[in-house]
């Protein structure tokens, strides 16, 4: 009996690791993801990218769970859904964000989630977080403060991007509550969050804008950058962390989640500089043959 319980905390313990691991390796792919969102809002504006991106992700994610979605029970799909609409409520924040402040802001504000991720779980549990965390908090909120400048030069894309980040520990800690001790696994409930997302862009587009933002005249660049952002930084980036959350806790998927901050906030290192360069090559590769008009800026949801 004693041998077995070993041998089960020790299975623990190797899962949870593994669990940690692959959230910090998604955080390395979800730091190349600004200056990619970036190229790609020079030419399209932000329920467009977001319609691309999450409907490539919903069409390959729900062909891959296509049985598992056709048998799945009201409830779960209820409790997925729910969490899209929490996704497409980041996603549009956090990109109209991107579109509205530097690359440099938006990654050491969006780091907060991080802090807010354990005393949204606390609250949850009726207990106060540790002192050391709050006393952690606190500077770590005044130190992110200072470095974009001050609360006095927040712009529009600043608080966007603040908004995201409390969104986004929303939805790490309701994940867990969710989707306890449900029969929906990772791959279908990452295929309906995508759904939901795409949905609401969508829905969102036509009522502002039409379905004729949909035509983007852009070249390779602006497809390519689609491509990264859904296949690494969503489908890849979302299974992985759906599935950390139901494996550890809410509070370990937030610490490590953070790191993709630090990358983030040097987008001028190489393995970003290089994600951005081979964009743009292929771009110009494209672009030469002269029948594919120039960037559009057309960067505001709402335009």
């Amino acid at each position: 009996m004693s041998r077995q319980l070993s041998v089960a905390v020790a299975e623990d313990r190797r899962s949870r690791m593994l669990a940690d691991l692959a959230v910090i390796g998604v955080a390395i792919v979800w730091g190349a993801s600004y200056p990619v969102t970036k190229v790609a809002l020079s030419y399209a504006p932000v329920l467009v990218l977001i319609f691309y991106r999450f409907a490539a992700t919903a069409c390959i994610m729900a062909m891959l769970a296509r049985h598992e979605l056709a048998s799945a029970s009201r409830r779960d799909l209820v409790a997925a859904a729910a969490l899209g609409a929490i996704l497409a409520a980041i996603f549009t924040a956090e990109i109209a964000g991107i579109a509205h402040a530097s690359a440099t802001n938006a990654a050491l504000i969006i780091s907060l989630c991080t802090l807010f991720t354990p005393f949204l779980d606390a609250a949850l549990s009726r207990k106060l977080p540790p002192k050391t965390v709050i006393l952690g908090a606190v500077i770590a909120c005044a130190g992110v403060s200072l470095l974009v400048g001050g609360l006095s030069t927040w712009s529009l894309g600043e608080a966007l991007i603040l908004l995201a980040a409390g969104l986004r520990s929303v939805v790490v800690v309701s994940t867990k509550r969710l989707m306890a001790g449900r029969a929906l696994s990772s791959v279908a409930l990452t295929a309906t969050q995508a759904i939901v997302v795409s949905a609401v862009a969508l829905a969102m587009l036509i009522g502002s804008q039409g379905l004729g933002e949909l035509a983007v005249p852009a070249g390779a660049e602006f497809w390519l950058s689609v491509a990264f952002l859904s296949l690494f930084c969503t489908i890849v980036a979302f299974y992985v962390q759906n599935a950390a959350v139901r494996r550890t806790n809410p509070i370990r998927v937030g610490f490590s989640d953070g790191n993709r901050a630090a990358l983030r906030f040097r987008t001028g290192s190489p393995a970003l500089v290089r994600t951005r360069d081979g964009l743009d090559a292929c771009g110009r590769r494209t672009d030469r043959g002269g029948d594919v008009p120039g960037p559009c800026r057309r960067a505001c949801p709402c335009q």
